[in-house]
């Protein structure tokens, strides 16, 4: 049976759908697990997110994977990651990074354990804890998987929670499909070199508010694009980009329309204009992170070429 251990790593699940002549009828599933609990089990896979109940289940286990990126590889695009949206308050544990952002966002909050320590794993994560208790804050630790998966088992043993899964998606720039002839009736996207007030407006109603700390994660990079859609003058879409990992990365963030103007294919019209800034700045290829449970943006990016090079879990500490 499968463990905590499994989670970001491709499974197959054989489950029961029904009997017939007195006999359990099968049905096979691969994908990559991504959520482990006492009743279901959660995969993704190639035709979107299965749940399966685990009295479903009659056998369930770890298979090689397809096409696996290598831990540089992964290390690579966290560390651009990372450059994509910098907290201002860091500190390092040998190759470790530890980030405080004022509590704003995860991803700026918390310790990204890629590489080395310079020390045994428990001392390490004890290490993290008295870092974010001397910055007043809740000790996380975001741990790409498989990558991660040791720093995973040892969180599990201490008690440590997990925020929902997140995919971390990419595609190639050539790739993407070319934008779509614009309606005359669409507004056209605006690209600036700063956030406007409106654009800060959005991000903190996204976010939950937009402390200081906010502003240097958002702006102190140095290639970054904001984009904007107005209609009717109100802001109804923004976007960020960012050029990081020596040249090769467009980071996608903050992808948002209004509700009142969604279905008008503006978030792709954003994606498409960032991508054109990146193009020219060099990028070969882009990624973005994105909650497993969103579906809807997932199929956006389905949609758009963007597959899944792994995935993360955040782990928070018990309280």
């Amino acid at each position: 049976m499968l463990r905590k251990q499994d989670v970001g790593h491709r499974i197959v699940v054989r489950r029961i759908v029904g009997i017939r002549e007195g006999r359990p009828l099968f049905s096979d599933a691969l994908g990559e697990l991504v959520e482990l609990s006492e009743t279901h089990i959660t995969l993704a896979t190639t035709q979107g997110r299965l749940r399966v109940p685990v009295g479903e289940v009659h056998r369930a286990k770890r298979v090689p994977p397809a096409r696996r990126p290598t831990a540089t590889a992964v290390m690579g695009l966290e560390l651009a990651a990372d450059e994509a949206w910098p907290a201002p308050v860091r500190g390092r544990l040998g190759d470790w990074l530890l980030r405080s952002a004022a509590g704003w966002t995860g991803r700026a909050n918390s310790a990204l354990p890629v590489g080395d320590p310079d020390r045994p794993l428990p001392a390490a994560l004890d290490a993290v804890e008295r870092w974010y208790a001397d910055h007043g804050q809740p000790a996380m630790v975001n741990t790409p998987l498989p990558l991660a998966a040791p720093v995973g088992a040892e969180l599990d043993a201490r008690g440590w929670g997990a925020r929902p899964p997140v995919l971390v998606q990419t595609v190639a720039l050539a790739a993407l499909p070319a934008a779509a002839p614009a309606r005359a009736s669409l507004p056209p996207v605006e690209l600036a070199a700063a956030p406007s007030d409106d654009w800060l407006a959005v991000a903190a109603g996204r976010k939950g508010g937009l402390p200081d700390a906010a502003r240097h994660v958002l702006t102190a990079v140095h290639r970054v694009r904001f984009a904007q859609v107005y209609a009717d003058g109100r802001l109804v879409a923004v976007g960020r980009g960012t050029v990081t990992g020596q040249g090769r990365w467009l980071g996608l963030t903050l992808i948002e329309v209004l509700p009142e103007a969604r279905r008008q294919g503006l978030a792709g019209r954003v994606i498409r204009s960032l991508v054109d800034w990146g193009t020219a700045e060099g990028a070969s290829h882009a990624f973005l992170q994105v909650e497993q449970r969103n579906t809807p943006a997932v199929a956006l990016y389905r949609g758009l070429g963007f597959t899944t090079h792994h995935t993360y879990l955040t782990r928070v500490a018990p309280r």
